[in-house]
Parts: C-alpha cells; structure tokens; sequence
C-alpha cells in the first residue's frame, strides 16, 4: 500500500509544487492564460474523450450526477446553519465551503487512484459542481442570479455532445478521437501546475479561523461522502470517488469571484490556502482509506 500511496500522491505533490517554485521563484506565469486553456479547451476535450472512449453507463452517469446533486444540497444546509451559529458572512465563506476543488486537485486524484474508471465519475461530479459554481457561486458573489452565463460555458456543450454520442452509440472518427485525446491530456498536469501558482500569490490571514473552517469543509466532505455512498449503496471505484471529490478543499475560483466583485477577497483567499494545505496533510489518510474500501 506505502507504494500505491506514493505514486499517487507524488505527482500531485510535483505539479502543485512546480506551480508554487516558478511563481516563487520570480517566473512569469500568465494565471489568466493558462486558467482559460484548461477551462475552455483542456478540461472539454477531456470530458468528451474520457466519456467516449470508455464504456460509460447512462444510468451509473444519472446515479452519480444526482449523488453529488444531493451531497452538495447537504453542504448547503450545514454550512448555513455553521455560518449564522458563528456569526460570519454568508456572502464571504457559504460558496467557498460548499463548493469543493473537484477539477485542479479532485480530477488528477481520482485518476491517479483510479485510473481512467476514477476518471470517469470524477469528470461527472466535477461537471456538476462546475454548473453549480457557475449559478448559484457566481450568484452569491456578484449578488445576482443569471442562467445565461451557463450556456458560455464550453463544459456543458463538451458533456451533451458526449452524451449524444454514448446513448447513440455513434462511431467516432479516429482523427476527432485523437484530437480529443491529445489535447485533452493537457489538462490534469496543468490544473496541478496552476494550483501550485494560485497559491503562491495568496496570503493567509486570520488563521485560526481559516483552520476552523478549513476543517469544517473537509470534514464535512469526508463524512457526506462517506454516508451518502453508503445509503446509494456505492461500491468500487465509484464510493471511492464520491469520498475523495467530497472532501476536497475549498475551490480556488471562489477566490476569483470574490476578487471580481469585490467580496473579501482575502479572506476568501485564506480559506483556499488553509484548507488546500490541510488537504494534502490528509491526503495520505484519505487515499489509504479509499483504496482499502
């Protein structure tokens, strides 16, 4: 196991700690560039080449969507109730502790523990919970709610053709599977590498209660994770998913939209760095345990 857990914790350690060291150490990183490429060509044609190519259920796709629909409905109402017991912001944490870092750190864990099976249900959770950022995040932190910003989101159109495809059974061309696959390889490396870089430009303050809170967020995770596959009767490779996309910390685009409009930006910031570092302290726990399951 001690083997196991090395060569899936290393490479994530080395792509984040690339992103940090470069950053540190005075290179140029265009963090708005490289967070568009994976967004808007990475990360969809890695959707559609992974569901694609791998022989996905339209019913284990349903199930997982509607799991992590609920574990984050469960988020919600704790959150909720956490932050008005202690007496903080909604607007500031509700979204940064709901919403959890399912694409730059959730996405490679899954693979590497996983393979491509992990993969799979990872890029399901994180495409619902990018829908859900995209809605009701941006909606608490610009103060207003539209949907039409979820149809400028390439995601969504890279997971509907992807679907297409598999309850039709259509046949690919090689050259568009190719293309999807090359390209779509891109993305894990570089969400590590950006994290990396996120967090050497942000500072921590207050950090008592970022720890707090950072620990609410993945405790929280890990035990919704855990009792919601357990009462959907999850097994494999797809309880082992819901754990680790569940207890994931706090997304690094909740700091962006709060930088945007204007919504305590450092705090928020705090918060993404705490619970990050908190995170991979655990991670080595967390993966043993998955993949005892």
């Amino acid at each position: 196991m001690i083997t196991q857990l090395f060569s899936i914790i290393i490479p994530v350690f080395f792509g984040v700690g690339c992103g940090y060291l470069w950053v540190r150490s005075g290179q140029s990183f265009d963090q708005e560039f490289i967070t568009s490429l994976v967004f808007n060509v990475g990360t969809p044609l890695l959707i559609f080449s992974t569901l694609t190519r791998l022989d996905v259920d339209p019913r284990a796709f349903a199930e997982i969507a509607m799991v992590t629909v609920i574990a984050l409905l469960i988020f919600f109402v704790i959150s909720t109730l956490i932050l008005k017991i202690a007496g903080l912001s909604q607007r500031t944490y509700l979204a940064a502790i709901v919403i959890p870092n399912t694409g730059n750190v959730g996405l490679p864990l899954c693979f590497l523990t996983f393979g491509e099976p992990g993969l799979v249900f990872g890029i399901i959770i994180y495409t619902i919970v990018t829908l859900v950022q995209f809605t009701f995040g941006l909606a608490i932190a610009s103060g207003s709610f539209s949907i039409s910003v979820l149809f400028k989101n390439p995601i969504i159109y890279s997971v509907l053709v992807a679907l297409f495809v598999m309850i039709t059974e259509a046949v690919l061309p090689e050259w568009i599977k190719d293309t999807a696959l090359i390209y779509g390889q891109f993305a894990i490396p570089l969400m590590l590498i950006s994290l990396g870089a996120s967090l050497a430009k942000i500072k921590v303050n207050n950090f008592t209660r970022n720890l707090l809170l950072s620990s609410l967020r993945l405790l929280m995770g890990f035990g919704v994770g855990l009792i919601i596959s357990n009462f959907f009767q999850l097994d494999g490779v797809a309880r082992g998913v819901v754990i680790i996309e569940c207890s994931m910390p706090a997304a690094v685009f909740n700091y962006m939209l709060a930088m945007k409009y204007n919504n305590d930006p450092d705090s928020v910031a705090a918060l993404v760095v705490t619970s990050t570092l908190l995170t991979f302290v655990c991670l080595p726990v967390l993966i043993a345990f998955v993949i005892s399951l």
